[in-house]
């Protein structure tokens, strides 16, 4: 496990003399000091990464596939490895870890494939009426890319923007999460023994405030990739257009689950907890809004109630844990604040809302249910990434859909139904750039992720994320030969 930022495939002590702690979720106590960059380290990374560049984007699709399932065969090598890190870093049941590493191993190969289909697509050729012109389009990477990644799925995150972007041919400066950065680390390390060339990937851990604002403010960063909050989102595009840097932003989400009367109420209630709580409800896809038509209303919280209270809670790796600790105590005190403005503004606690019993230690909360929930509360309307979930009733398909839809966010959205029918036109009217019919929080990564209004702009995983990696650029011929003919230009005098 290395404690040094990683640059040109070296690993570099830093020259601020700035550290922080990595602290474990299920204890709250510190096992490892990481450095803090700055604007040197920034600076340091960057240059690595530009000098890589004019190599690295040279080399065929072919050439960069081979380096990619190289990685993917390391990553599954490493596989204990990476997963009793993540686990230890970020609080998640291992199980889920596990699940994580699985993942990534398969982005790099779909990232293989995909490097390759560059070759064969080769430049694309664009009809164009008349026959006085040949156009194609050719797609080159962008180049040096910022990447700034969160703290609730760090491996994943990780690999969802430095697979692609490698991919495409470009470069990247990764700014983990100052909470979840031994991870990115580590794979960094096992990714430059897989054979990546030097300066192609570089890590620089610290501070958002510090690192991660050096990097977006960098001149020689040609795009910021970021997920994170709405309201960091904003800072960075605004910080971005300054030197007009293209960005990739996926952030926040409140995101609805809409059951209808319908339904297997056993396999519902199943898919609204998975939605709910799965990696402590630290999932921007969460589905944290719960719409349940009013005709089962009743029986349905009952046995919601009952499925909740049966989830384990306790450390990552002990046996049989489903849900682990909220990942640091500044995340354990918001969400402990929202349990509270629940209970002031006048909802109903049906489950949870404090600690567990036994875990005075760490970073633990109980799953917890909200019932009379109003449309104005701040637990319906704000993200809280905790295991929170807000309950209102409706009574028919428009009224569903008009609270689900009332929200400034537009990342996910569930509906549950035993009607096909109204499952495809619900999910048509929901106002999410993400969405799941008679299933919940299912990640496909052939499918693009992203979000609409609030919830960000672009879109990564699938061949969506290698291609916001990569610059279209037209290139025209005039086949006729000779002058337009546009001008009245006399002849040319004899000699």
């Amino acid at each position: 496990m290395q404690s040094m930022h990683f640059i040109g495939n070296d690993w570099f002590a830093g020259t601020t003399g700035k550290t922080f702690d990595c602290v474990d979720p299920a204890t709250g106590q510190v096992f490892a000091t990481l450095p803090a960059g700055g604007a040197a380290e920034v600076d340091a990374a960057v240059t690595a990464a530009r000098q890589a560049f004019e190599g690295w984007k040279a080399t065929t699709g072919t050439d960069r596939a081979r380096i990619l399932r190289a990685i993917a065969r390391a990553i599954t090598a490493n596989r204990d490895r990476l997963a009793s890190l993540e686990t230890r870093d970020n609080g998640k049941p291992l199980a889920e870890a596990f699940l994580d590493v699985d993942t990534i191993a398969q982005i790099y190969d779909m990232y293989a494939d995909l490097a390759e289909d560059l070759d064969r697509r080769g430049e694309e050729a664009v009809a164009v009426p008349g026959g006085a012109f040949r156009t194609t389009v050719a797609y080159r990477p962008i180049g040096v890319v910022g990447m700034i990644t969160p703290w609730n799925f760090p491996l994943e995150q990780f690999t969802w923007k430095v697979a692609p972007a490698i991919a495409a041919g470009c470069c990247a400066v990764v700014k983990p999460s100052e909470f979840t950065s031994l991870s990115a680390l580590e794979i960094a390390g096992i990714i430059a023994e897989a054979g990546l060339p030097a300066g192609v990937l570089n890590v620089v851990t610290g501070l958002g405030s510090e690192a991660g604002e050096a990097l977006v403010r960098h001149p020689g960063v040609d795009k910021i990739s970021f997920t994170g909050s709405t309201a960091t989102g904003k800072r960075i595009m605004r910080t971005a257009a300054e030197d007009l840097k293209r960005v990739g932003l996926e952030l926040g989400g409140k995101n609805p689950v809409v059951v209808f009367d319908d339904v297997d109420i056993e396999a519902a209630v199943e898919w609204v907890a998975f939605g709910a709580f799965i990696n402590q409800g630290q999932v921007c896809t969460a589905t944290s809004r719960l719409l349940i038509q009013d005709g089962i209303a009743d029986r349905f919280l009952k046995r919601l109630v009952e499925v909740t209270e049966a989830i384990r809670v306790g450390a990552g790796t002990e046996e049989g844990v489903k849900m682990g600790p909220l990942v640091s105590q500044p995340q354990y005190d918001k969400v402990m604040a929202y349990i509270g403005a629940g209970r002031a503004a006048g909802a109903k606690v049906l489950t949870g809302g404090g600690r567990p019993m036994g875990r005075d230690a760490g970073f633990f909360v109980q799953p917890t249910i909200f019932a009379e929930v109003t449309p104005d509360m701040s637990i319906w309307r704000e993200e809280i990434f905790g295991p929170i979930l807000s309950v209102m009733r409706f009574a028919n398909e428009a009224e569903a859909v008009r609270l689900a839809n009332d929200t400034a966010y537009g990342l996910a959205a569930t509906v549950l139904t035993a009607d096909a029918a109204r499952a495809e036109r619900v999910a048509d009217a929901l106002d999410a750039g993400i969405t799941w019919q008679n299933c919940n929080n299912m990640v496909v990564i052939q499918a693009p992720w992203g979000g609409v209004k609030k919830s960000g702009m672009g879109r990564e995983l699938g061949r969506w994320g290698l291609e916001s990696f990569l610059e279209p650029k037209q290139k025209t011929r005039w086949l006729p030969g000779g002058g337009l003919g546009w001008y009245d230009i006399p002849a040319t005098a004899a000699e």
